[in-house]
């Protein structure tokens, strides 16, 4: 049994970070029987310097990408086929708006000491492009930790302090510096750098490819 390392940089507000372990997930089934999987969550900010009331979603990207709203649309559209293929929800993708989701990546690393980080990056995915919920609102962010079952009162604590804020800043400094500019981003048993949310098939043979290598 092989074991591999799966770091994975992305942030909430990313569709095709969600994509992207959709497709991982799938790849990692297929090789459960020759490898164990250990997964790691880490932090990236598409927005960093967001606050304020959010704009909604399509304006706010063709302005970032210089394109226009109808041409977002139906990029939104074909991310949203391919997530309801991978039973992701999608529903309100076009719906949302922009949102700072660093209290967000706070809540995900004190999930992962409960060993729920997965799971909260999930219910972070599907708040926000499922239900275009605002994830940097603690209402919601709590909601999430309540589907979850984890302390609420906990989570509420951690929300009005500043715990977690200088482990995230920490992650996201390690990997701006490693060179990760863009999400997802998988790094493989500390080594190897997957770009893009691939597909099952192309991760797999990556994975054959890098087990197949010496220590």
């Amino acid at each position: 049994m092989h074991k591999m390392q799966i770091d994975i940089v992305s942030d909430i507000a990313c569709p095709w970070c969600a994509i992207g372990f959709a497709r991982l997930e799938r790849a990692m089934e297929r090789l459960a029987e020759d490898y164990e999987f250990n997964v790691q969550w880490h932090a990236f900010e598409l927005n960093p310097d967001h606050g304020g009331d959010g704009e909604p979603i399509l304006p706010a990207l063709a302005r970032k990408y210089g394109r226009s709203e109808e041409e977002m649309r139906a990029t939104q559209d074909q991310m949203m086929t391919i997530a309801r293929d991978l039973g992701l929800n999608f529903e309100k993708m076009q719906e949302r708006f922009t949102c700072n989701t660093f209290d967000a990546h706070r809540l995900v690393k004190w999930a992962g000491e409960q060993g729920r980080q997965t799971e909260m990056k999930q219910a972070l995915f599907e708040a926000y492009f499922g239900r275009a919920e605002d994830v940097s609102d603690d209402k919601v962010l709590l909601g999430c930790v309540e589907s979850l079952g984890l302390d609420t009162a906990r989570a509420r604590e951690i929300l009005d302090s500043d715990e977690y804020a200088k482990v995230v800043r920490q992650d996201e400094a390690t990997y701006q510096q490693a060179g990760v500019s863009a999400v997802p981003a998988f790094i493989v048993n500390g080594k190897y750098l997957i770009s893009g949310a691939q597909e099952p098939d192309t991760l797999v043979q990556a994975f054959g490819e890098i087990g197949a290598k010496p220590e």
